[in-house]
């Protein structure tokens, strides 16, 4: 969700915000896959190409809630983390006090919050409601540009640097620019979104998202993750996936 912060109409969007207790956490979730490296304030693949640098998004967010809180009257700790949810991540080089849940914390960290969370308060149902009623489903400074599905360039894009990715195996893409590694699946769905956003108007089909994924071959490849992830509407000649 995107937020608009207090009088000076600031906007950020957090991925994912938890009230508990008399705590707030900020959840900035990245599905980064393959291995990188911090040197100093540095994020980099193993192959030295530099990406954006998550710890900085996420000490903005934290710094523009925190002065919308003082400004709202409410009074919390906020507790930010980077949370890496894909298992084939790994981070060398990094800092014991860095802000971050790798794969294998996850249920521990899950767990903790769990034990340390307690009932809702009436102050913390008020923040959250007034947190949802600033937010907004979209910012108003996007302005769409003209584009029509025939014109624009066929592919996934690299999650990290934006080129378009390339096949690795039979399971994985790669961006050739950063190093940047994909599992098929998550990098088609993910594609699919996009499209949706792009296209509200037309029908989820194989034939379609095989054509703007354009890199995977296999139509039974684009078929089965559709199967597997997306609800089958049967209309005879119009069948299609929501």
């Amino acid at each position: 969700m995107i937020y608009c912060w207090n009088i000076a109409i600031q906007y950020s969007q957090i991925d994912s915000l938890l009230i508990t207790g008399e705590s707030i956490y900020i959840f900035e979730v990245k599905n980064f896959e393959g291995d990188f490296y911090i040197e100093k304030d540095r994020w980099c693949t193993t192959s030295k190409s530099e990406i954006k640098n998550p710890l900085l998004q996420l000490q903005r967010i934290e710094s523009l809630l925190r002065r919308l809180l003082h400004d709202l009257g409410f009074n919390f700790p906020i507790k930010s983390y980077l949370i890496f949810i894909n298992p084939e991540f790994y981070l060398y080089q990094a800092p014991f006090n860095l802000p971050a849940i790798f794969p294998a914390q996850l249920n521990r960290f899950i767990n903790k919050l769990k034990i340390t969370s307690t009932s809702q308060k009436d102050k913390n149902l008020r923040l959250s409601k007034k947190l949802i009623s600033l937010g907004l489903k979209e910012t108003p400074f996007v302005r769409k540009p003209q584009y029509t599905f025939e014109k624009l360039e066929k592919g996934i894009t690299c999650l990290s640097c934006g080129s378009f990715l390339n096949p690795l195996n039979k399971n994985n893409l790669w961006c050739q620019g950063c190093g940047f590694k994909e599992d098929i699946t998550h990098a088609v769905i993910r594609s699919i979104k996009e499209f949706r956003l792009l296209f509200p108007e037309k029908k989820i089909t194989t034939s379609i998202i095989h054509e703007w994924c354009k890199i995977i071959r296999s139509k039974k490849t684009i078929r089965r993750i559709l199967l597997n992830n997306f609800q089958l509407i049967n209309n005879g000649k119009s069948t299609h996936y929501e």
